[in-house]
């Protein structure tokens, strides 16, 4: 099951660089996950400091 960012994302990129698949881009004034890229491994959701991250 892949990760989605929701609205609480403050854009700080903290997940995008702990991707080690490289699944998250910069968005619309949120990060975004590709579902189908994402290896559901949650480092981006134990790095996020407002839990935006969460497991879809």
């Amino acid at each position: 099951m892949a990760y989605k960012i929701t609205d609480a994302c403050i854009s700080c990129g903290a997940c995008a660089s702990e991707c080690p698949v490289n699944a998250i881009t910069e968005g619309d004034g949120i990060y975004v996950i590709d579902a189908s890229t994402c290896i559901d491994c949650g480092n981006c959701a134990n790095v996020c400091p407002v839990g935006a991250p969460v497991a879809e």
